[in-house]
């Protein structure tokens, strides 16, 4: 299968960690922002994690750099569209791109700045390529339960606009969902989905617990459901979906090799997994690439194929007339 040409659906794409790094270049260039360098070949080195990276927490010093460039809204406006742009490139028909509000306020600008910003990169880019698009809203799980509330109650007004969720992330601690049960409540009454990174490094308690205290709907990573049995049934019974990143999980060592990731188990067993790159730049990835690798190592099939594609289809949080269209891609 030619996966660079079959349509495809990402539903679990970071915008910071998937930057061009020419684009990074010249708008440090134009704001006199200082880079380990200006050659694409030794940046590339800075931005890019490496498969043999040691864990989680090694992997995220990558976004440092990226960051430090998305902090005005012509930035955040351009550095989505090119992300929708690539995308569409390789026939991506729909994506979900996540980012943190609160990491893009650094020189001024107000969370409600931010966030429409990058709505307004997203709108760019549907009206030039054929992809649709919807933004979900990461809280920082390194940051207190009250800047969750202020992503919560700042991106209220977007709901409906352009945002469609509600996400934690960053450094993975055991336990983590307790401190964020009240702002996930409060984000579920405002209309937002709910989606949580969880069981990405070793915890697969916090699978479970971002199920039953936080409301998630689907799961980034899950990968140690493996090893948690009520984390394991609870997915599959509720029929929650795992946003699955394979290259992402080899570097952050969720699992050491392609082989060992149990991504194909899952979807043999009837849980639901798709396919994803996590961060386009920090990987080195793409949705063709990341197909390519699951296909290639489980052998899956046509059909396996086509079942992943529906299944990312009706997890996402679009609305049912995008839905339908998507699937049309398929059929």
């Amino acid at each position: 299968m030619n996966f660079s040409v079959l349509p495809k659906i990402e539903l679990h794409c970071h915008l910071d960690g998937s930057l061009r790094p020419k684009t990074i270049i010249d708008i440090a260039k134009r704001e006199g922002i200082r880079l380990p360098s200006i050659e694409i070949d030794e940046l590339e080195k800075e931005l890019i994690a490496p498969l043999e990276c040691e864990s989680l927490d090694e992997y995220l010093k990558r976004f440092a750099i990226p960051n430090s460039v998305m902090q005005s809204k012509e930035n955040l406006r351009r550095i989505t569209f090119e992300l929708f742009e690539d995308a569409a490139q390789e026939n991506v028909k729909y994506m979900e791109v996540r980012f943190a509000p609160l990491l893009h306020v650094a020189k001024g600008l107000r969370v409600e700045e931010v966030i429409e910003s990058v709505i307004d990169g997203m709108k760019d880019a549907e009206a030039k390529f054929n992809i649709k698009g919807n933004i979900i809203l990461s809280c920082m799980r390194t940051m207190s339960a009250e800047s969750a509330f202020e992503v919560v109650e700042k991106g209220k007004e977007f709901l409906g606009k352009g945002v469609v969720a509600i996400d934690l992330c960053a450094s993975e601690e055991a336990g983590f969902c307790g401190q964020f049960v009240e702002p996930m409540a409060l984000a579920r009454e405002y209309g937002y989905h709910v989606t949580i990174h969880a069981g990405e490094t070793g915890v697969g308690k916090n699978v479970l617990e971002a199920v039953e205290l936080l409301g998630a709907e689907r799961i980034g990573h899950g990968v140690f459901i493996k090893d948690c049995t009520e984390a394991y049934d609870i997915v599959k019974e509720k029929q929650v979906v795992l946003e699955m990143c394979p290259t992402s999980n080899v570097q952050t060592k969720a699992v050491n090799h392609y082989n060992e990731h149990p991504i194909y188990q899952f979807h043999q067993d009837g849980i639901k997994v798709t396919v994803n790159t996590d961060n386009r730049t920090v990987s080195d990835t793409t949705m063709a690439k990341e197909c390519t690798i699951v296909f290639n190592e489980f052998s899956l099939s046509e059909e396996d194929y086509r079942q992943i594609y529906l299944t990312s289809v009706e997890a996402s949080f679009a609305d049912r007339e995008t839905k339908e269209k998507l699937k049309k891609y398929i059929n």
